[in-house]
């Protein structure tokens, strides 16, 4: 598949040039304010449209009712830096769907219903600055290798999710990390949590509004508020 992709993407970059320069290449549904960002936000869609030109480096779909981003949407474009996809209808990111993302610096995937993040997904991201997966309540774990390959990110919202625990890995796994926000999260007291207090103990610089932002933790017994706070 990686073969395919690195011959492709010059093929069709020159065989859609000259339409490039023709006109006509802004989506009937939305708005190209310059040459180089598509704007596609709050039109009712419910699907990624169709004849997005191939060298946009801003695309903007949020508010929307997209509830799937084909596997191969970025082989198309290599350009994109600025990928704006926050309140949709997001469940799931199939496998590949972020492999040729490598020029990819911000990306907005909050207030969705996201349930998981496969490892390797951000494997190719390695330009990512800024990341949004905050207001996906279903969203409720992470796994160890989630978020391995963001190298360069340094700005990561997970509040607002469904998070009841997460692996201290995948915060490590972040070298260049500087604003975490993970308010509003229905933790629970175990073994993890107390790894994560430890972390943000360390790295309070990190967080927005302290220890205190990250929320209270409940109970794993039986799910009723705990008097302790994280700042106990």
């Amino acid at each position: 598949m990686v073969p395919c992709i690195n011959w492709l993407q010059p093929l069709l970059a020159l065989i859609s040039s000259p339409l490039l320069t023709r006109g006509h290449v802004c989506p009937s549904s939305c708005s190209c304010p310059d040459h180089h960002t598509v704007d596609c936000g709050g039109r009712g869609l419910s699907r990624v449209p169709d004849s997005i030109p191939l060298n946009v480096r801003r695309l903007l779909l949020s508010n929307n009712w997209i509830p799937w981003i084909p596997s191969d949407f970025l082989v198309l474009y290599s350009d994109l830096v600025y990928l704006d996809l926050r309140n949709n209808s997001l469940s799931l990111l199939e496998e590949g769907t972020l492999s040729s993302s490598s020029r990819l610096v911000f990306l907005d995937l909050g207030s969705n219903n996201l349930t998981g993040i496969p490892s390797g997904t951000f494997l190719e991201s390695r330009s990512l600055i800024k990341l949004r997966l905050g207001d996906n309540p279903h969203l409720r774990a992470l796994g160890g290798g989630a978020l391995t390959g963001l190298t360069s990110l340094r700005e990561l919202e997970l509040h607002g999710a469904g998070l009841t625990g997460l692996d201290v890995s995948v915060l490590e796994a972040l070298p260049a990390l500087r604003t975490l926000r993970l308010e509003g999260n229905p933790w629970l007291c175990s073994c993890r949590f107390a790894q994560l207090f430890v972390w943000l103990t360390e790295n309070l610089q990190k967080l927005p509004q302290g220890k205190t932002g990250a929320g209270e933790p409940i109970t794993e017994q039986a799910g009723a508020p705990d008097a302790r706070t994280l700042s106990a």
